[in-house]
């Protein structure tokens, strides 16, 4: 099969292809109201990663769907990388995922049937490595191409965890490092630099399985995953669904690499860092103005398969510290910030 770019046949990249916060809520925003349903733990009244069905046996049925068209050129990646940006939404509720179904667009008349069936092979390795089958799905010609998977799981309700429960007081983790939106600019730009090449796809891939685990302890009060929105935005749920503002400390925020900032003042900026900060920018204050622009652009930088920001409370800090570690992540193991009273913005930098 000869060399295939993905990247060409697609307007948009991954996660930084999502409608930005803004016009979400107007597509959301509707006079038109389904019936309240006391089975349903979450669903629309909140912006949560995904809704929860209580199955009245002390556990609730997760369900997620998540979807977009290529990041990387390689198509077996592709498929490793939106199905693990998918199976995340269940661990970021505290969940197992127990099931997922493909959904593919493809454009039968400009890419080969047999570059497909590699994405779907992608797919398979990472639902093997979550311990779920990939268990059918649905398909369509489509001008570009698209894959993602609706993906079921279980939870403990009393284990759930969602984005909008967290209290002051609480410290700030993330699990993966920030910047992938900027390394793949990069790369269409052919800017990136000799060990760079395969930073941002190796993240991507990472499944986000700690997040079964943290639902586990009880002091973690909130947590979501960080994907298009950036952090930033992500954050601004948190805090804005919980009644709180958020302090971040920029130094604190891991990067995907020591040559991020090179990169940005290079103008590798994807167009949905700045589609994301038209939408909330107006809700955070940045406290060094002189280097706004450049924390303003990587902190808003749209997230692939992104990390758990997760709201612990302090006395349970340590736990989430041992965890951490327990899962090769003691790098991740400084706190980014905390949760604080409701004040003049949603998040201060």
């Amino acid at each position: 099969m000869e060399e295939i770019k993905l990247t060409q046949y697609s307007h948009g990249a991954g996660c930084g292809c999502k409608i930005s916060p803004k016009i979400l809520d107007e597509i959301l925003h509707s006079s038109f109201s389904m019936p309240d349903n006391d089975r349903l733990i979450v669903g629309n009244h909140s912006k949560d990663d995904a809704a929860v069905y209580d199955l009245q046996n002390g556990k609730g049925l997760i369900s997620t769907t998540d979807f977009f068209m290529p990041i990387v050129d390689d198509p077996y990646n592709f498929g490793r990388i939106a199905s693990a940006n998918a199976i995340s939404d269940v661990y970021a509720m505290g969940g197992d995922p127990i099931m997922a179904i493909a959904i593919l667009g493809w454009p039968i008349n400009l890419l080969s049937p047999l570059v497909a069936r590699r994405v779907i092979e992608g797919s398979k390795s990472i639902c093997l490595e979550a311990g779920i089958p990939l268990a059918g799905g649905h398909s369509i010609d489509s001008p570009e191409p698209i894959f993602g998977l609706a993906v079921n799981g279980l939870v403990e309700i009393k284990h759930l965890k969602q984005n909008n429960t967290a209290q002051k007081g609480d410290i700030l983790f993330l699990t993966k490092k920030i910047g992938v939106g900027i390394l793949t600019t990069a790369e269409k730009k052919n800017l990136l630099k000799k060990g760079d090449e395969t930073l941002a796809a190796e993240q991507m891939m990472q499944l986000n399985k700690i997040g079964s685990n943290m639902g586990k302890i009880k002091g973690v009060h909130a947590m979501t995953d960080v994907t298009g929105f950036g952090l930033l935005g992500h954050l601004i749920e948190m805090a804005e669904g919980s009644g709180m503002s958020a302090k971040i400390h920029f130094e604190a925020v891991p990067l995907i690499t020591d040559r991020l900032i090179e990169y940005v003042e290079l103008g590798s900026v994807p167009g949905g860092t700045n589609r994301n900060w038209d939408s909330y920018g107006h809700k955070v204050h940045f406290h060094d103005q002189q280097n706004k622009v450049l924390q303003k652009n990587i902190l808003a930088d749209p997230q692939t398969s992104g990390g758990l920001l997760i709201a612990v409370d302090k006395a349970s800090t340590q736990d989430v510290i041992e965890l951490l570690k327990e899962n090769g992540l003691a790098d991740r193991t400084t706190p980014i910030g905390e949760i604080t009273e409701a004040g003049d913005f949603a998040v201060m930098v």
